[in-house]
């Protein structure tokens, strides 16, 4: 089924990153519903004009609305080529924060769904700040690390600026969903690819996650990939060499980060073996892990769930294996 989406339309920002992504009968654009530039919530990651890899001035992007229901918001963009942060803070800030990455099959980045619906959770009650990433897709760009390197700087700058946003710099985790939890698993395992940058203070702090957490994570290439985001990635037939470097449980080391990994069982879009191999190079690696596997649940549900699921469960099983991973004195 299609998933209800906000998104909205500035024009002109389709020919920097190739065709955008199909809109149906009732979408609609509603480019106001993003921070303005310039507000305290929207956070450029790059120096104006500096993007690695981009050249000439940052296109608009747009984001579409797919929702009649307002208080279902379900919102999506692309045509990213300045990449940004949208920052959600608690009144009661814990010092703690999670980088968020949104999936959507590396066509587009659903921005509600698995971004705005984790506030009242993760924000209002659990005290954690959100830095949801919009980032740059592979469509039309020959770099597949555009991804990757926008998740470094993400991560970086929220490091570097910890002390002003009210951070532990040793408290900044990654959550990533679907495709997007292929880049936060591309994070965890790549945090120190070198990648160009600016030369910048904020180039120089580690990238490294805290700790991960990986909703039904895209994590294979091979034989369990979603093919939609392979193709995208990776093009229509790619070498056993590049199926390998991108199938995230062959990159896994001692030095990946702490990570939860949540799956269902039933989902026909990213196969449940996507976080079942990832968890075992994880246990084969050493690395402390948690993996929870629900029955029910689909694929795509974020918070958005049937109180008659236990996959309801995922948040505060989440914030309270956050908490674990707390810092010892």
């Amino acid at each position: 089924m299609r998933c209800a989406v906000w998104m909205s339309l500035l024009l002109g920002g389709l020919v920097a990153v190739g065709v955008a992504a199909p809109t149906w009968a009732g979408d609609r654009a509603v480019p106001e519903s993003e921070p303005a530039v310039g507000s305290p919530e929207r956070i450029a990651l790059w120096p104006v004009g500096k993007v690695p890899g981009e050249r000439g001035q940052a296109s608009a992007p747009r984001v579409i609305e797919r929702s009649d229901d307002p208080a279902l918001p379900d919102r999506y963009i692309d045509g990213v080529s300045a990449p940004y942060l949208v920052a959600y803070r608690p009144a009661k800030p814990n010092g703690s924060a999670l980088l968020v990455i949104p999936g959507g099959g590396y066509q587009r980045i659903v921005l509600d769904k698995e971004g705005t619906a984790l506030v009242p959770a993760f924000v209002e009650q659990g005290g954690v700040t959100l830095f949801v990433l919009r980032y740059r897709l592979p469509a039309g760009r020959t770099d597949r690390q555009v991804a990757l390197a926008d998740a470094q700087r993400a991560l970086r700058l929220i490091r570097h600026d910890a002390a002003r946003l009210q951070l532990d710099p040793e408290r900044i985790g990654v959550i990533g969903f679907s495709a997007g939890g292929h880049v936060a698993a591309r994070l965890s395992t790549g945090f120190d690819t070198p990648l160009a940058g600016v030369g910048d203070a904020i180039d120089a702090v580690s990238a490294r996650p805290d700790f991960a957490l990986l909703m039904y994570p895209v994590i294979d290439m091979g034989a369990h990939a979603h093919s939609g985001s392979r193709q995208r990635l990776l093009g229509e037939h790619p070498d056993a060499a590049l199926t390998q470097q991108f199938s995230m449980q062959r990159q896994v080391s001692a030095r990946t980060p702490p990570t939860f990994l949540v799956h269902a069982q039933d989902d026909d879009v990213v196969p449940v073996q996507n976080s079942l191999l990832y968890y075992q190079a994880l246990l084969q690696a050493g690395v402390s892990s948690e993996m929870h596997l629900f029955a029910h649940g689909g694929h795509g549900f974020g918070v958005r769930i049937p109180t008659d699921l236990t996959t309801t469960q995922w948040p505060a099983l989440a914030l309270r294996w956050m908490q674990a991973q707390e810092p010892r004195p």
